[in-house]
């Protein structure tokens, strides 16, 4: 299935809609001018999970203003989020109540709902709303939701791209790699890279007696029978908006100096670990971006770092977004480029000497202990090191019947047990690990074809892998990542 959206021009509109509309971040889903008679604006936030530094809720703001409208924010749990177990919820949890005080201060209600009160349209009915803002999401079902809700609805929709820094609709097709996307993204970088301005909501939502709102500081997953609790949740992280800005404070003022020396080493502590909080949208790239710069202006010795960084944070990560947006298949073993897969099948029947059982594999139970140990990062602390989640790919590759099979175990582990799982950074990483996306033909080899190939041996000897094992067992039993 084709998902991409045709944007739509918003018409029949004030002046000042229109132009809100024709934000390069802003997608109209459903045409037509609010309801004349509506009480509120709604913002439907999913995926970017913040009350501050927020395109989405600025926009959904500047358009309340406009109308002379109070902002209703709504989330809405959603007790069978595909793939999401006891460890997602439970982080998605944390973060709730700073949304909700981030929100209070910028004059701007927030309603949390779980099943099976939490449908949206009754929502919107309930409060009467004029139109209804949404986040963009490209992975599959979240699109899908956002399609359906669109030709179900009699009232306008529009969508903001509040994840990336530069809007993702500015590039309508799919990136072939990072060097034809990088000079593209940079190109357009000084447009975006502003802080947002967080307006203030002028007019307040009075919430009606008895008006259904579950508490923040609560368990949203309470009598929830049919979730996943059998992966609990970490030590190692604590959602929030909070928590994400102390952790970016820690690694602009102790760990940003040395990124690009350091960001390949698993023994230390050497990379920003936001991974998860830009998943949840508890924090978003151009807060840290900016934050980032503005440690470049006051110190210039940071400059070769900052860009070895925005590497990462920005090309890297919306090139995966990309990636998934035009690939229908950007989960499986079909994402390969057509060489990869022609190579791949050439040696569909080459002899592997290990083949594990993904039960073997979830539990760290192979003849590789580098391998092992970065299985059991991933599985006790919700988070795997950047370096080691590329070998990690690789050997299931190497140790699977299958190309597809081994695509199948590692987006199954990926989104299980990584806290940042079912994000479009982890598809696009397994897919250039395994499937050779977004990178180039190597030498022929057994198994693997023309991917690029990584061995134990090789690896272990650009860090302390010998280290990183004992740490990874020590530490496992604390619950506490280094």
């Amino acid at each position: 299935m084709d998902r991409r959206i045709e944007p739509l021009l918003a018409t029949n509109l004030p002046a000042e809609l229109a132009a809100l509309a024709a934000d390069t971040r802003v997608t109209v889903r459903r045409n037509g001018p609010p309801r004349p008679d509506g009480a509120c604006v709604v913002y439907w936030m999913q995926r970017a999970e913040r009350g501050l530094n927020n395109a989405a809720v600025d926009c959904a703001v500047n358009l309340a203003n406009e109308l002379g409208l109070p902002l209703l924010v709504y989330f809405s749990a959603i007790s069978n989020f595909p793939n999401a177990n006891l460890r997602h919820y439970v982080f998605l949890n944390q973060g709730l109540p700073d949304i909700e005080a981030d929100l209070a201060e910028r004059n701007i209600a927030f309603i949390v709902r779980r099943p099976p009160g939490n449908s949206l349209e009754n929502l919107l009915e309930e409060v009467n709303a004029a139109i209804l803002i949404g986040d963009e999401n490209p992975c599959r079902e979240p699109e899908r939701w956002r399609q359906v809700i669109a030709k179900r609805l009699d009232i306008p929709f529009w969508t903001v791209d509040a994840d990336v820094i530069v809007p993702s609709k500015l590039f309508p097709k799919a990136q072939y790699a990072a060097y034809v996307l990088r000079p593209r993204l940079y190109k357009e970088l000084p447009n975006y890279l502003h802080p947002l301005k967080n307006p203030q909501a002028q007019y307040a939502w009075k919430r009606p007696k008895n008006f259904e709102s579950y508490p923040t500081t609560s368990d949203i997953t309470k009598d929830w029978k049919k979730l996943d609790r059998s992966v609990g949740p970490v030590e190692s992280f604590t959602g929030g908006s909070r928590a994400a800005r102390k952790r970016l404070k820690f690694f602009i003022e102790h760990i940003l100096a040395n990124y690009d020396e350091k960001r390949n080493q698993p023994t230390v502590d050497g990379t920003s670990r936001l991974s998860p909080y830009l998943h949840f949208g508890h924090i978003g790239p151009l807060e840290i971006a900016l934050a980032v710069d503005a440690a470049v202006k006051k110190n210039a010795s940071l400059t070769k770092a900052r860009d070895s960084f925005f590497n990462e944070l920005i090309v890297w990560r919306e090139l995966a977004v990309n990636f998934v947006k035009y690939t229908p298949a950007y989960d499986s073993v079909e994402c390969a480029e057509p060489w990869a897969s022609q190579s791949l099948s050439e040696h569909a029947r080459d002899r592997r000497e290990w083949n594990y059982m993904l039960e073997q594999l979830e539990r760290g139970e192979t003849h590789d202990e580098l391998w092992n140990a970065s299985q059991l990062q991933m599985v006790h602390f919700g988070w795997m090191h950047n370096y080691m989640r590329m070998y990690w790919a690789k050997k299931i590759l190497e140790w699977s019947p299958s190309p597809a099979v081994a695509f199948e175990r590692a987006v199954t582990m990926n989104d299980r047990y990584e806290l940042d799982g079912r994000d479009p950074n982890g598809y696009a990483g397994i897919a250039w690990a395994m499937v050779g996306k977004h990178d180039r033909p190597w030498f022929d080899r057994p198994i693997f074809g023309k991917i690029r190939y990584m061995s134990g041996g090789s690896t272990g000897k650009k860090f302390d892998s010998t280290g990183y094992i004992q740490r990874v067992r020590e530490e496992a039993g604390t619950g506490k990542l280094w």
